[in-house]
């Protein structure tokens, strides 16, 4: 496989999979116990990386989600806790959730190997979310911790990458959301308020964002090598099978 193949091949599982753990209940107890709502933690659990920055900075980064819902998330967490105390809970709970949802996954030591090699040959340019993931120290101690920490981080640098192509292709945040396959609800569950420009003409754009993100991230899976990246593919689809739901 090429490393755009394997980019392409990888990313739904890569995208399901690295945000699995904030659908677990347990998790959401963890924001619970730090006072804060599950919006909040979702927000602030991803772009808590960045340190005490603005609400504006963070809806910069995030991107896909309206900049007023990434405000009400974010400032209200802030106001009970530091955004990287959130950041590390968040953390705490994706290598949890790994540990005991991923550990008994069939080579899972060789996911892990194969996932961290792949983060680690990940040009982080333009992609400030991933840049700042990487760069904060892990304690993912197990197996299944590290596959759930390395898909954290390769979720965060596709959607770098998305979003730097959908800016390249001229459409709009939104205009993304509304044009992929959740449309109109899509849009409303990250945030962004009807009414809505039409779709049609943007389905076109929709696709070369599409192969152009696989193409920004393919030089995480060169490092890999054809006979390694399909490895990684096959063992992508097997966890995914395992996950419930």
């Amino acid at each position: 496989m090429t490393p755009e193949q394997v980019a392409a091949a990888s990313k739904p599982t890569v995208l399901a999979l690295g945000e699995a753990y904030n659908r677990c209940p347990t998790t959401l107890r963890r924001a619970r116990l730090l006072g804060i709502s599950g919006w909040a933690f979702y927000v602030t659990g991803r772009a808590g990386a960045l340190g005490d920055v603005r609400a504006e900075t963070v809806a910069a980064a995030l991107g896909f989600i309206a900049p007023d819902a990434v405000a009400d998330g974010w400032d209200a967490a802030a106001r009970a806790v530091r955004p990287s105390e959130v950041a590390a809970a968040s953390f705490a709970e994706c290598c949890r959730w790994g540990e005991e949802v991923l550990g008994d996954l069939p080579r899972v030591d060789r996911l892990a190997v194969l996932v961290e090699r792949a983060v680690a040959a990940a040009d982080a340019s333009a992609m400030p979310l991933f840049a700042a993931w990487r760069a904060m120290p892990s304690d993912a101690a197990t197996a299944g911790a590290r596959v759930a920490a390395g898909l954290r981080l390769l979720r965060e640098h596709f959607t770098g990458a998305h979003l730097v192509a959908v800016r390249a292709s001229g459409m709009t945040p939104l205009e993304a959301v509304l044009a992929g396959p959740e449309g109109a609800s899509g849009a409303m569950a990250c945030g962004w308020p009807p009414p809505y420009p039409p779709v049609g003409p943007l389905v076109r754009r929709r696709l070369w964002a599409e192969a152009m993100t696989d193409r920004l991230v393919a030089p995480a899976f060169t490092a890999l090598g054809p006979a390694d990246g399909a490895e990684l593919v096959e063992l992508l689809t097997l966890a995914r099978a395992h996950v419930p739901g």
